[in-house]
Order: C-alpha cells, then structure tokens, then sequence
C-alpha cells in the first residue's frame, strides 16, 4: 500500500476495514491490555493483510464498565491506552501506510463518571442540568415504580432511581445513562466532537447505537420486544443531516457508518441517503445461518434495498459483540446468531465451523459493496467460551445473574507468535485469559503456512484489489442446482459455494482463482471458488 491521496473519492464504497477491538489487539507496555503503542508495532501487519481502513472501538476515557462505551470525555484518550499525541501520531503512520482511520462515536449513552451526569446528579429536579439526561419521577403512590415499563438491552429494567427520588434512563448498563437528544448541547456538543477528531485527522466514524438516540418523549411504554419508542425514531435523520454537513465540509471524503440492528432492511437503508450516512453494518448477513436460501434472500434484500438509496452493502460476519462465527457455523443445528439465546456450551466442530468460515470469507470478499474484518477472524480464531467466571467483565454477564455469558469469549486478546500464552501479546499477561490451543493459530505460525486462514484472507484482500469484477458494483445469480450459491461478477469472474452434501462440478471456466479449500475434480461441500471465465 501507498501513502493515502485525498483525491480517492468513494473509496468507503468498497473498502475492506479492519476492526481493531483496542483492549485485545496488542499490548505495547506490558500491562496486559491492548493500546495505541501496540497497534502502531502492528501497523505493519494490517498493510500486508491488505485492509483499506481501521475502525477503532471507543479509546476515550472511560472506566471501562462497558469496555470503552461508557465515555466520560468525548476529546480525550484513555490513560490506560495512551495520549492524544499518541492518537494523532498513529493517524499519520497509518496514513502513511495508506490506511485510513475510523473512530467511535458514543452519542446515546455516556459514563456515569461524564461531568454533566455528575452535574445532573448535582443538580435539583427539572433542572438544565438535568434536562441533558432522561430523568423523570416514578409512578406508583411514592413513585418507587420505573417512569416506563422498558428493559436494560443488558437485562433488567432500563431505569435506576436517584437519593432525591427521581429516575434516570439507562438502555444498557445503569452506569451508561442516555443522552437526551432533544436538548440543544447535546446537539451542539457532539457536532463539536466531530470536528475536534476530523480536525486531527480521522477519517471517519462509526456511529455506536446510531438507531437510537431519539426517544418518543411521552415515554409510553412497550409491549415485549417493541423497540420503536426508543429505536428508529424520525427524528434522528435530522441529526444525521446535520453531522453529513460537517463530514462533507472537510477534504478526503470522510464517512460515517451507522450501527442499526433494525428488523426491516428497508427502513435501514433510509439512513443511507445521501445527505445521511454513508453506509451501515448488514446484520442480517451476520446472523444468517448456514444456509445457501437463507444467505441468498439476505443478500438479495440486502442488495435491493440498497440500490434504492445508492449506497453500498457493508458485510459483515463477526464483531466484539457476538459469538465468533468458527464457532457459530460450527455449531449442530442453529448455525446463526441471536442476543437472545447465544447458545453458549452446544457443542461446536470447531472443524467443520473452520471450514465454513474460510468459505464465508470468499464469500464477503466477493459481494459487491464494503466489508469489515473483525480481528482475529483472519486467523480463524474461534468462540472462549469457558472463561472463568470471575474473570468476566462484560456488564451482559452480571446483570443476566450468569444468564447470559456475554461477550468477552470474542474479545479475547490475539495470539502473535510463540508457543504459549501471552502469545506475543506483550511482556506481560493478559486481560483475559488465552487457550493453550491457539499456539497453532499464531499470526507468526499463520504467515508461513501457505493453507492458513491467514494466507487465505491476504491472498482474497489482495485479488479483492486486483479483480476490476470486485468491490462496488453488481452480480447476476446462477442456477448450479440445490444447495449452491453462485454468482458472476463483470468482467469476468463467478463465485460458487457449495452447501450440499455432495461434491458439484465447477461451471466452465478459464482460471481458478483462489479455493476456501482443496478442490479435486468437484466443489466439495463446504467449500468456496473464485473462477476467471
């Protein structure tokens, strides 16, 4: 890669972006937690990989009661992962390496620790201070009842009461309490954090929550699994206009991607005009289960619902919070993924899941659109599902009462090289345990192995930018039979994957490209081609 220009316009159309989940990524001072020095030794490794940009989980100042997402300074960078100079510095060696950065963006919640909750906290009843936030007096004859019926997405109820009686909103942990986006320095902060991290460079953000933060204010409640007085509410493409002004207002095309787990694709896709975001994550790819109708239908809806607005896909298939797809696709009956039910402790092959995901790779990388990477699905790393329990840190595990695992099995660090823990991670430990059975799964053991999931990754990501046919664009589908996803691409290329039980003879073609697998006459099942034809 080359030192980044400011003139490649639509470069996010069909970016492939990097996840980098900071806490686990590489340690550069031996304290067992991920930081900015240890990604800027790795940066090396991310251009040879062959990415087009990193997204950044959250590196502000927080005290980590949900990971970095409960932010208690929006224009700072957490201690414990480095400095502001540190920050700007890394932005300009990736630059330089011709890597473009994305930061999160917390805008519905903040830290309990934030000045103006502590201020609201201060403050009296109806106060400014308070109007920040979403407070309110309970119901009942002594108001010890929540203002609403609505529930915690960590579990439990989604309010907690204050000493002088009243009730604040909190969507997820009761230390996270949600903004309140019809008041006017909410507004006006945020659009001010925007340009304070444009100003040092970053390319663009990733908007956490980004369906979430205007609310219906008569506060009604909702009927079991009814988001919509809290989720996809119209007000908030206002909002979005007003942050796509700013973003256009600075050089080198700068994005911004939306977080939108939302059941109708069609509504997503309405944030992706263009005066709103530039693109949004596809969920219903991610949790679409091993099928070869079920990943076509989603891809089909995804395309066409895109195509209405003009914007790009953004495929995805594993990030920090949900299970790692080695181990979803490995899984006996239900291969797809739910918050509801992770199916934590069901047997998994973590061979068959391996296979699979090669396939799922080739797969993403051949779809027309952007795609993300999440760290360590490059090296095929699966699911660490038994943590000790009193090592979990995820606010999901405390608030379920151990119901739910939560999230920390995929943000265990990653393994660099060696043979035991910390596997190059740093000098010191580890914030969370590694297994003894990633020492096989090393970047270090990977670079060599010319049929690693590595390799594999570097060998797509690099024909990904080679192949006119791939990137942003268009396919047409072909009928290879039962149980076969296949598609072409112009000029020139057909992608087939094979998930019947059978081996199926490849379609006429000049050039295999590249294989998930081992292809000896037939497509074995499982297994994916890229075709020259």
């Amino acid at each position: 890669m080359t030192a980044l220009g400011q003139s490649a316009a639509g470069w996010w159309r069909s970016a492939a972006i990097y996840q980098v989940y900071i806490r686990s990524f590489a340690d550069g001072n031996g304290d067992g937690v991920g930081d900015l020095a240890g990604i800027r030794a790795r940066l090396d490794y991310l251009a040879e990989l062959g990415i087009d940009a990193i997204w950044f989980t959250p590196w502000y100042p927080s005290p980590m009661d949900d990971g970095g997402y409960d932010v208690a300074d929006f224009r700072e960078i957490d201690p414990l992962f480095g400095t502001l100079a540190e920050a700007q510095d890394l932005i300009a060696t990736a630059h330089a390496k011709g890597i473009r950065v994305i930061i999160d963006i917390v805008p519905n919640h903040c830290s309990d620790e934030h000045r103006w909750f502590q201020d609201a906290l201060a403050a009296a009843p109806g106060s400014p201070e308070r109007q920040r936030f979403w407070f309110r007096p309970g119901r009942g004859p002594d108001g010890s009842e929540p203002p609403n019926n609505w529930k915690s997405r960590f579990g439990g109820p989604a309010w907690t009461r204050v000493p002088d009686g009243e009730w604040y909103l909190h969507l997820y942990s009761s230390r996270q309490p949600d903004f309140n986006w019809d008041n006017q320095d909410i507004r006006a902060d945020f659009e001010d954090v925007l340009r304070f991290w444009f100003d040092r460079g970053v390319d663009g953000f990733r908007i956490d929550v980004a369906d979430g933060l205007v609310k219906d204010p008569r506060l009604p409640d909702a009927d079991p699994g009814d988001e919509t007085p809290f989720s996809d509410q119209e007000g908030l493409h206002e909002i979005y206009r007003s942050w796509r002004k700013i973003a256009d207002s600075y050089p080198g095309d700068r994005v911004l991607v939306g977080e939108m787990w939302l059941p109708d694709m069609s509504r997503a896709a309405r944030y992706l005009r263009r005066d709103e975001l530039h693109a949004a994550f596809n969920f219903d790819f991610l949790v679409c289960p091993w099928d070869s109708t079920r990943f076509r239908d989603v891809i089909e809806r995804t395309l066409l619902a895109h195509e209405e607005v003009d914007a790009p896909a953004a495929w995805v298939l594993s990030n920090h919070d949900v299970t790692r797809h080695v181990t979803r696709y490995g899984r006996e009956g239900d291969t797809g993924f739910a918050f509801a039910d992770r199916l934590h402790g069901t047997p998994v092959d973590l061979e068959l899941g391996t296979r699979r995901a090669r396939a799922a790779a080739l797969l993403t990388l051949a779809l027309p659109g952007g795609l993300y990477v999440y760290q360590g699905e490059e090296l095929g790393l699966w699911e660490i599902e038994d943590l000790p329990d009193e090592l979990r840190q995820d606010p999901v595990w405390t608030r379920t009462n151990g119901a739910d695992p939560g999230r920390d099995g995929c943000r265990v660090p990653l393994p660099w090289s060696g043979d035991t823990p910390p596997f190059g991670f740093g000098t010191g430990g580890t914030w969370l345990p590694q297994p003894a059975e990633w020492r096989s799964s090393t970047a270090e053991a990977q670079a060599v192995d010319p049929a690693s999931m590595l390799r594999l990754y570097r060998a797509g990501l690099r024909l990904r930018e080679e192949l006119p046919a791939l990137g942003d664009g268009g396919l047409e589908w072909l009928s290879l039979g039962d149980g076969v996803l296949a598609f072409t691409r112009e000029p020139g290329f057909t992608f087939v994957l094979n998930f019947s039980d059978t081996a199926v003879p490849l379609p006429p073609h000049h050039e295999v490209l590249l294989t998930s697998g081992p292809v000896d006459g037939g497509l074995p099942t499982d297994t994916a081609v890229w075709l020259r034809t």
